[in-house]
């Protein structure tokens, strides 16, 4: 090969290193439309991008450098010399430019199999002539690329002579059987050959490369001894030049040189065609001539020299002069005199029909085919092909007997999912019988899966290596096509002129029976074309449900492996082959497979950014030929095989292009055409919706395809996109689009376009108009719906072809249209970041079960909103939690001031300003956080940002609450606070004088502590004279006396606080017992009405949410008033209790007031022992703190051992240093033990926060692990309790938690911490006194003045109140007080280390309180038909709704069905999607659809419920396990159907279950 001609193509190495599809199969930079390039080495790219893209202008395209005209000037001389002397070539002859051919023909030498065969079927498709004999430039053997026309179909319309009748006929071209006329050139000559083969062909396109070509050259390196065919193919018009196809052969170069090409084709032409200059000139010729003439094959001599007439001299030998005649002149005779031959009497004789394939069989020419590889993945592809074919089987029946799971059993399954979505009367029984046949065709397809044609097909992808399996893979569609290609010709005839017949007959005003006939067989013939229509695609979709059928049922198979099926077809679809998402045929999509195939795809890439491209159009609406040109994909585009469905292809995006786009995919999704004919009139509308929605959803961006401006169709396609847009704001997907005009007559035409475009803006925004009525929107036109610029997002696409089929080439002008499309679609996705592939899997899932339950924006779920939104709320969780834990040191610290007597009001400014800095902070954290994450996640982090800086107002308004409570709890105790200063100077002052008498016997400790304890109770009774001691409370007596007070009997007060019932008063699943029955007389009227009212169900469920919504209600509202007292500050009263009393009674007598039966006097006083049952510890504990603080003697007794050894100390005959050191440490014990309890609580809620699975999460996660809780334990009246009040129990949970983390798992870890603050506090009361002291010293201050500073350094860490310094002013060794406190301090904090942690249940900060207030100030509204709990970790989260993924059968909150009065056993999830629907206690006539839930008002409308295919196993055990329990419970029965279904699930399962939410 000329190596100077690779270099300048930039080709060099390629010959060994072959140019593949994947090179060029790219998202690369534009190419751009021009004619020319400015380097040599951009031709053989630019010429093969420009090919892919079908624009046959790409084998004109040239170099022009940047220079200018050369200019020359010459001194002394005229301008008419330098004209002339110009003319004269004089200087070195520059280079000559490349050659068009030779270009593409080094393309083809450089290009690998596969590359070859897609360059000369997009050659084909461009009407080009094809290479059919290529001389090897480096071995000059003789190659026929026979592969490269195999994906190459040939359609046209045969008319016979006879009858005039037109048939149409489709068929590979390697197949097709045609006459061969070949041309050769004897000679150098003046003419043409090739041009005049052009004119017999297609007078407006150069089939063959001519010399008047533009970029042609006298010189070429590769085109000598190419011969190049094409086909002549008629259209069954008058007007056509041959009345069959014709293949025409043109051998390029002298063909006296080529001696091997021009036997050949000699040999296996209809008629051999010569131009020469003349017979009488060259004996070469004329010997050659000679030889030719004497066989009995037809020959035509063209002389150029000569200018004779046409002569026929004997039976098919012409001879033509061609001097002095005009081309049209002699191309009209050529073709008179070919049609003349081909229809002669003795044809069979004379045309021996031309078929490729047999070329293969020649001597002395090599075929690719026959390389190893190739050959075999032929072999394996035609075992499978001879199986197909075995026994002569009706192709139409290939699928049903080879590929049985796909047909009537899966569009059997499809139904029947379909219908779970829609489910009626006994719901979960229909449910579970349908489930049970899904499982039962599962079972079937698996017993039916051993096809020998599958087991085949995936041993050959798993074994084959790559090239082979490419191989494989082409040989098996090519073979397919050859079986199917006759009868989908016949059938597709017969479609066409049915469907004729059926539209004559629609538009005449008398449609009788026989429009019905005919519709009737053209749904037949339609059915037909389906089963018969046969591909690639089919075996993929077999493989796909043979692995759901396995999956599902979970059984081995020997003889298929089943589980290897997604990973193969993974490596498929990596390699750039498109794979089924939505099954046309069943309309379903098999998200089994899908979702395994992508988990494949994502473990061999990587989990990578896609940015997906959706189309939408019409059927036959130019769709995936747009996509073919568009990037090059291999989606089908032949009539005969229209899209089915919805494919999905991976385009790798070019390293060059990355740095421009934000992903590393496009993944193109390209869809069967709306209202597409098969589907004509069965539910089209319906599937067209469908999907429609399902690929603008899963789309970043959609495609909308419009051929033509026929008005109607667009009608059709608007209305469905606009309210596909509309659908997809409202559940928060936000699509843009692009609209495509293709087949526009005239796109240049501005003004033309511009009013187009106005009128498709009106059409749009009428159809929003329209779709937000439907939707119940309030959108005004469509940009309201999305992005939409009409400017910018409508492109005006030329029509395919320039001319008239099936010889018309591609319009330049649609390529260039395209182009522009593809500029505009790359400009968009350059803004945005995709999706990665799994979000895309959750996509797909979210989208088509939404599309199941039909009311989509009700339905749709989307698994990644709610990922991204449950991690942003444990996010939240995080942040509040640092902003709670701040506040809770702030908090700790002006508490230690207060108590010090250093503060007296707390600065609000200061605690804002304190906040802002730890706001400031989490921002500053989560902005680099967010950093890289998504704009939806940013986004929505925005509003929670919103929600956190209200909560620092809250915590700061909640800190200065309880803050200015301290403070006016220590002004209100003033006086006992001074009292108590008054206390300790006198015990101090009698210890002092005490120990002055007894300092003789100091060494006597039984004689000294029996002195001490003699005076003791004396000093007591002398400082305690004038105060009244605080009494204990009786709260028994006081109940007791309310409830008489309130006029009950002591018998009924007596009998109900032995039943003990009132404990659960709030749980009780049944409170008719409380009703007045039949046998009060004077109340049967209205107990009558409550009778009939019950016995319809719904009622009697109403009512008793209604008495326990009463019991909550006076429960909380009582208590609430109860614990707003000041108990522990002013000490306990019964009016209180009697206050709360009166409140209960109250309530009662209010609901009862507009109730139409009455409760019994047990009932109020169960309500009354309950309130005061849990008032009671509260009261107790309250007054105890009041006692403690208030109570002289009580305060003076827990002193006694503290002044007995102030006693002892002055006996020993100690200092006032060491004394005053030991009241210190008196002090520092108690404060320090209560300052490192405090801290040791908020660490260890921070770091159960941080480290504890059920507390490090959201608000979803701590449900989920109290769910689990409650599994293990298996306690039902904790049960109850969670159903009930869901929040007492998750208090419970965590206090439970907190005590078996801190006391038992985690118990060293605990003590650690407890240590470390120990060690802290230590150090900071030995850096106080060091400070302190050295102070003091400087100054020479005195004891008041180092109590005074020791205390101000330590005020925010201990409290060091009530410490007299008068009877210590003699101590100025203040270097000795601090090694005094040192030694005690040391002595204490050894002490402390060895602390027990129960000593954390009386410090005032308690971590499981901390931990409650964090993890229990979320929502706790519950579902208003199975009232689960709602798990946003946010108390107030508007707009957002309410939801949970933990809803339950509505049975166990007590709910009966309304016909039967028995417990139901339905998911309301499930109801959300059936046809049944509920009624309201304000009108129990009128029933609401479940489906349409929402428009029932509130609380129902501020719920999202979606529906879940898989409901929760844990309610389902639970209903089991409790179920006599239950029944008890609320006095009814379970509809038993629905539980037996579910006592095969253990506990295991059901806590297994929950794992499925995090």
């Amino acid at each position: 090969l000329n190596q100077t001609l690779l270099n300048r193509l930039h080709l060099q190495g390629k010959i060994q290193q072959k140019l593949s599809p994947a090179d060029f199969l790219q998202i690369r930079p534009p190419v751009k439309q021009i004619d020319h390039v400015e380097s040599e080495k951009d031709l053989a790219h630019t010429f093969l991008h420009r090919l892919i893209m079908l624009d046959y202008r790409a084998r004109y395209i040239s170099v022009r450098s940047s220079c200018k005209t050369k200019v020359s000037f010459k001194a002394s001389s005229s301008d008419w010399d330098v004209f002339v002397s110009s003319s004269v070539d004089t200087h070195k002859k520059e280079q000559t430019s490349v050659h068009p051919m030779d270009i593409q023909m080094a393309v083809f030498h450089c290009a690998d199999s596969f590359l070859k065969q897609m360059m000369i079927t997009k050659l084909s498709q461009c009407q080009y002539a094809l290479p059919l004999l290529v001389p090897d430039p480096v071995t000059n053997k003789i190659q026929f690329p026979l592969w490269t026309f195999r994906e190459i179909t040939k359609t046209w319309k045969l008319t016979r002579c006879d009858s005039k009748i037109v048939t149409m006929k489709s068929v590979p071209v390697y197949k097709a059987e045609t006459p061969l006329v070949s041309f050769f050139r004897l000679g150098s000559l003046s003419v043409s050959k090739s041009q005049l083969m052009n004119t017999l062909i297609n007078n407006r396109h150069d089939t063959f490369f001519h010399r008047n070509c533009p970029g042609s050259t006298k010189s070429r390196c590769l085109m000598d001894g190419v011969a190049e065919i094409a086909w002549y193919c008629p259209a069954g018009k008058p007007n056509d030049a041959f009345n069959d196809c014709i293949a025409f052969c043109n051998l390029h170069g002298d063909a006296l040189l080529t001696e091997k090409q021009r036997d050949i084709l000699i040999e296996k032409s209809s008629i051999n065609v010569f131009l020469l200059a003349s017979l009488q000139n060259n004996e070469e010729s004329r010997a050659l001539i000679s030889c030719v003439f004497k066989s009995h094959k037809p020959l035509i001599c063209l002389t150029v020299d000569d200018s004779c007439d046409a002569v026929k001299t004997k039976n098919g030998k012409y001879i033509m002069g061609l001097k002095d005649r005009n081309q049209p002149d002699v191309s009209e005779h050529l073709k008179s005199i070919i049609r003349e031959i081909l229809t002669s009497l003795d044809g069979p004789i004379l045309k021996p029909s031309f078929q490729l394939e047999t070329m293969a069989e020649l001597s002395g020419i090599r075929v690719d085919e026959t390389d190893s590889a190739c050959q075999r993945g032929k072999s394996a592809a035609m075992k499978i092909i001879n199986l197909l074919t075995k026994d002569n089987m009706d192709v139409s029946k290939i699928k049903d007997e080879f590929l049985p799971c796909q047909g009537q059993l899966w569009h059997q399954w499809s139904k029947i999912h379909k219908e779970l979505f829609h489910l009626r009367g006994n719901i979960e029984m229909e449910k579970s019988q349908k489930q049970q046949e899904l499982m039962n065709i599962r079972q079937e397809q698996c017993a039916a899966s051993c096809s020998k044609l599958m087991e085949l097909f995936t041993g050959s992808l798993s074994s084959l290596p790559p090239t082979e399996k490419k191989y494989f893979l082409k040989w098996t569609q090519i073979f397919i096509d050859a079986i199917c290609t006759d009868d989908l010709s016949s059938i597709l005839q017969s479609y066409d002129e049915k469907w004729s017949e059926v539209l004559t007959l629609k538009n005449k005003w008398d449609k009788s029976d026989l429009l019905l006939r005919k519709q009737t067989e053209l749904e037949y013939i339609s059915k037909k074309l389906q089963s018969v229509t046969f591909g690639l695609e089919h075996i993929f979709r077999e493989m796909g449900q043979i692995y759901e059928a396995h999956k599902t049922t979970q059984r081995e198979n020997r003889d298929t492996d089943w589980s290897q099926y997604p990973e193969l077809a993974a490596q498929l679809m990596i390699s750039g082959h498109p794979m089924e998402l939505m099954d046309g045929d069943a309309g379903h999509v098999p998200l089994t497979w899908i979702s395994s195939l992508l988990e494949e795809v994502i473990k061999k890439l990587g989990d990578q950014r896609v940015f997906v491209l959706s189309v939408l159009g019409l059927q036959s609406s130019g769709k995936s030929t747009m996509l073919n040109t568009m990037f090059g994909l291999q989606f089908a585009v032949s009539a005969g095989r229209c899209t089915k469905g919805a494919f999905m292809q991976l385009l790798k995006v070019s390293e060059e292009m990355k740095k421009d786009l934000k992903f590393d995919y496009v993944l193109v999704v390209d869809t069967e055409g709306l209202r597409a004919l098969e589907l004509e009139g069965n539910n089209t509308l319906h599937h067209d919706n469908e999907l429609a929605t399902f690929v603008v959803g899963l789309g970043n961006l959609t495609l909308i395809n419009i051929f033509g401006e026929n008005p109607s169709e667009m009608q059709d396609i608007l209305q469905i996109v606009v309210q596909d847009f509309m659908r997809m704001k409202k559940v928060k997907l936000s699509p843009s689009c692009v609209f495509v005009h293709q087949n526009v007559t005239d796109v240049a035409a501005a003004e033309k376009n511009m009013d187009g475009k106005r009128r498709l803006q009106e059409k749009l925004d009428q159809m929003a108009k329209l779709a937000a009525e439907e939707e119940v929107c309030d959108e005004e036109c469509f940009s309201d719906v999305t992005e939409f610029d009409v400017q910018k997002d409508v492109k005006y696409c030329a029509q395919l072809w320039e001319g008239s089929p099936p010889m018309a080439p591609p319009n330049p002008g649609y390529s260039e249209s395209i182009q522009e499309v593809k500029n505009t679609i790359l400009s968009k996705a350059s803004k945005s970041a995709g999706i990665t592939l799994s979000q895309f899997k959750t996509k797909i899932q979210d989208l088509w079960t939404a599309l199941l339950n039909e009311s989509f924006v009700f339905s749709f779920k989307s698994t990644l909103e709610i990922a991204v939104y449950e991690n942003l709320m444990a996010q939240y969780g995080s942040c509040t939690w640092t902003l709670r834990s701040n506040m809770l040191t702030i908090e700790n610290q002006l508490h230690n001031r207060i108590e010090n007597g250093k503060l007296d009001e707390v600065d609000e400014f200061y605690l804002f300003k304190e906040t802002s800095k730890i706001y400031e902070k989490i921002k500053k954290e989560k902005k680099m956080y967010l950093k890289h994450k998504e704009k939806v996640i940013m986004a929505q982090w925005q509003e929670h940002e919103n929600k956190i800086n209200e909560l620092c107002k809250e915590q700061v308004n909640r800190v200065k609450v309880k803050l200015d409570g301290v403070i006016h709890h220590r002004k209100a105790h003033k006086i006992t606070h001074d009292r108590k200063s008054e206390f300790e100077n006198k015990l101090l002052q009698k210890s002092k004088e005490l120990a002055q008498q007894l300092k003789d016997k100091a060494k006597d400790e039984e004689e000294l502590q029996r002195q001490f304890s003699s005076v003791w109770s004396g000093w007591v009774t002398e400082l305690t004279a004038d105060i009244k001691p605080v009494e204990d409370i009786n709260l028994r007596e006081d109940q007791l006396m309310i409830l008489q007070e309130l006029g009950f009997e002591l018998s009924l007060i007596d009998e109900c606080k032995t039943s003990g019932r009132y404990k659960k008063i709030s749980e009780l699943g049944d409170y008719s017992d409380y009703i007045m029955k039949r046998g009060q007389t004077h109340l049967r009227p209205v107990i009558d009405a409550y009778q009939k009212y019950k016995s319809s169900g719904v009622f009697a469920y109403e009512e008793q949410q209604q008495i326990r919504s009463l019991v909550d209600k006076a429960e909380k509202e009582s208590l609430d008033a109860i614990q707003s007292k000041p108990v522990a500050t002013r000490g306990y009263t019964s009016t209180y209790l009697i206050q709360g009393a009166n409140h209960v009674t109250e309530e009662v007598q209010k609901f009862l007031s507009e109730k139409k039966y009455t409760l019994k006097k047990e009932f109020t006083v169960d309500l009354l022992l309950y309130v005061f049952y849990r008032a009671k510890s509260w009261l107790l504990e309250s007054h105890k703190k009041f006692k403690v603080i208030n109570d002289a003697i009580t305060y003076l007794d827990a002193k006694k051992t503290q002044y007995y050894r102030v006693f002892r100390s002055f006996c020993k005959g100690n200092s006032s240093a060491v004394v005053f050191g030991e009241l210190i440490c008196e002090k520092l014990k108690a404060s320090t033990v209560e300052a490192v309890c405090n801290k040791t609580a908020i660490d260890l809620a921070g770091r159960m926060m941080c480290n504890f699975p059920a507390f490090n999460g959201n608000r979803l996660n701590l449900e989920k692990h109290v769910l689990k809780s409650l599994a293990e334990k298996e306690d039902f009246d904790d049960f109850i309790t969670y159903i009930t009040n869901p929040r007492k129990q998750t208090e419970a949970f965590i206090k439970a938690e907190v005590e078996k983390h801190i006391f038992r798992d985690h118990k060293d870890e605990a003590v650690n911490i407890l240590k470390k603050n120990v060690d802290d506090i230590k150090k900071s009361v030995t850096q106080a006194l060091f400070t302190t002291t050295q102070k003091v010293q400087n100054q020479r201050g005195d004891t008041e003045m180092w109590l005074k500073e020791f205390s101000n350094v330590l005020k925010d860490e201990l409290t060091l109140d009530n410490i007299c310094s008068e009877n210590f002013s003699d101590i100025n060794n203040f270097h000795f007080l601090k090694e005094e406190i040192q030694k005690g301090l040391t002595c204490i904090t050894e002490k402390m280390s060895s602390l027990s942690l129960y000593k954390l249940n009386e410090s005032r900060l308690k971590p499981e309180e901390i931990l409650i207030d964090q993890l229990c100030n979320c929502c706790w509204e519950k579902c208003p038909f199975c009232l689960a709990v709602c798990t946003n970790t946010m108390k107030d989260h508007s707009p957002d709704d309410h939801s949970t993924p933990f809803h339950r059968p509505d049975g166990i909150k007590g709910y009966p069905c309304r016909e039967t009065g028995e417990l139901r056993v339905i998911f309301c999830t499930t109801l959300v999607t059936s046809e049944e629907g509920f009624y309201l206690s304000s009108d129990p006539e009128k029933a609401i659809p479940y489906k349409q839930y929402k428009t029932a008002g509130p609380p129902y409308d501020t719920w999202s419920i979606t529906p879940d295919g898989a409901k929760l196993a844990y309610w389902k055990w639970f209903v089991c396990r409790f179920q006599m329990k239950l029944e008890n419970h609320y006095g009814k029965r379970f509809q038993g159907s629905g539980v037996d279904q579910w006592k095969y699930i253990s506990k295991e399962e059901a806590i297994r279950s929950l794992e499925m939410f995090k």
